[in-house]
């Protein structure tokens, strides 16, 4: 009977896979090619949005992190990139490492005292373009402290969404590097190091 039982089963899922799969496309649905970006606003797809930062740990090795749920919006004309807009959120209680207790210790008053300032926050000031890439002047604020940035940005690419409903997405990543202890955060200077780079990818879906 249990035999029977594993046979209907994964019969179904066979049934239920195939036309499935057959759906799927062959060719990613981004890529960059800027003529496909559609002027608009858009909003940050939190799940596949991120902040990389690495620390060199005592001398001895490269250390990272992830920001994770990024919330925020892009508003641009492909025509008139110097126009565009960025606004992110980046909230501190999503920061994971690869031990738990520094997860816990990052929350932290003598680091980002999440407690009192839950959320990171980038606002652009200025956008220069050329071809694929661009450079982002904005301010950023950690710890309630506000400090000026500049993101070296680049197109990964622009299409339709997998997602349901089909929207227009596009994606870039950037990259930076911030002085802690601009933001209040000197813990551990300088067996870690003050200077933090760091990697940003974001995807963006054009609102409804």
């Amino acid at each position: 009977m249990k035999r029977i039982h594993s046979l209907l089963l994964a019969t179904t899922f066979v049934a239920v896979t195939i036309p499935a799969l057959a759906q799927m496309p062959t060719t990613p649905p981004g890529a960059p090619d800027p003529t496909r970006v559609v002027a608009g606003t858009y909003t940050v797809e939190p799940s596949h949005s991120q902040v990389a930062f690495t620390v060199n740990h005592l001398g001895f090795s490269f250390y990272r992190g992830i920001f994770g749920d990024i919330t925020g919006s892009m508003t641009l004309d492909p025509k008139t990139p110097a126009g565009a807009k960025v606004s992110i959120d980046i909230p501190i209680t999503k920061v994971v490492t690869t031990a738990e207790k520094l997860n816990e210790h990052l929350q932290k008053p003598e680091f980002f005292d999440s407690a009192k300032f839950p959320t990171a926050h980038f606002e652009s000031t200025s956008v220069v373009a050329k071809g694929m890439t661009a450079t982002i002047s904005g301010n950023l604020t950690i710890k309630g402290v506000t400090k000026p940035v500049v993101l070296k940005a680049k197109f990964v690419g622009a299409g339709h969404s997998m997602l349901p409903g089909g929207s227009i997405a596009m994606g870039f990543e950037a990259t930076t590097t911030v002085k802690r202890s601009d933001f209040g955060i000197s813990y551990g200077i300088p067996l870690v190091p003050d200077d933090v780079p760091l990697d940003i990818a974001v995807a963006f879906e054009k609102a409804k």
